[in-house]
């Protein structure tokens, strides 16, 4: 069979090259607002990552975590969304949160900051604090000791105390929350406070770190005071850590990085 050695049209051995077609300013612009939207999307209606400052939540949560709050838990509000536009009130597709979630939400005073603690009680429930006993519902919540605990907290502050399984009955039918807390001392108001009973739609919130929290035990007018929580004031449940860092030194000393990332927290589940 003779082969004949015929250029391709269209090859390069016509010398001619491929077509390119360049792309334009202004598709360029539309790729990048896409991006942008998919983005905002993603942080407003599925999950963002929250970083964790202070020590209210120790030991369950340490300074340095950096957790992966889900959006859609307790549905929408206008602060699910960034810079909380006031687009509608209320929630949709709300629900409600369950006792013992470890929850993102506004702080009641200034809602541009973001608080994370338990939600300990919801409407209709009853809470007090005897001689630093967490009561429920008239009953006692149960709690195991577990040793002694110390540990520096933003300030670089020694808290120094008991570490504490403690049982917080379910809602909705779940099984008790048990999970850890942090006792430093079983005096002052906010272990002998009076009794509270949560309002409808809101919440009542407390720190593991029980004596190191500014939480809603304290109703008064205070700058801190925390009061009952709304529900509309809801961003999220924490079920996750995506990792966590020391944070020893100034971020700029980029060579320490790997030293103080905490291994033992990376996808570390949240109780």
């Amino acid at each position: 069979m003779i082969k004949e050695n015929r250029p391709v049209q269209g090859s390069e051995s016509t010398g001619d090259k491929p077509a390119h077609r360049e792309e334009t300013l202004g598709e360029s612009i539309r790729y990048f607002c896409v991006l942008l939207l998919a983005v905002f999307a993603v942080r407003s209606l599925v999950v963002e990552p929250f970083n964790i400052p202070s020590g209210s939540m120790i030991p369950t949560l340490q300074i340095g975590d950096f957790v992966l709050v889900s959006k859609f838990s307790y549905g929408y509000s206008r602060f699910s969304f960034p810079f909380s536009p006031n687009l509608f009130s209320g929630r949709i597709f709300g629900s409600e949160p369950h006792r013992g979630d470890v929850a993102v939400f506004r702080f009641t005073r200034d809602t541009s900051v973001d608080y994370i603690k338990r939600i300990i009680g919801l409407p209709g429930d009853h809470i007090q604090v005897t001689g630093g006993h967490l009561i429920l519902n008239g009953i006692e919540v149960p709690r195991t000791p577990l040793g002694h605990y110390k540990v520096l907290d933003e300030n670089n502050r020694l808290l120094s105390g008991e570490l504490y399984r403690e049982s917080l009955p379910g809602s909705g039918g779940r099984p008790p929350v048990e999970h850890d807390i942090l006792k430093l001392t079983d005096d002052g108001f906010a272990n002998d406070t009076p009794e509270y009973v949560v309002p409808e739609g809101s919440f009542f919130a407390m720190g593991d770190d029980r004596d190191d929290s500014a939480d809603s035990r304290f109703q008064g007018d205070g700058p801190d005071d925390l009061g009952f929580v709304p529900m509309q004031n809801l961003v999220g449940r924490a079920p996750i850590v995506l990792f966590s860092m020391d944070m020893r030194h100034p971020a700029w000393q980029f060579w320490y990085w790997p030293t103080e990332i905490r291994w033992n927290r990376f996808l570390h589940l949240v109780t």
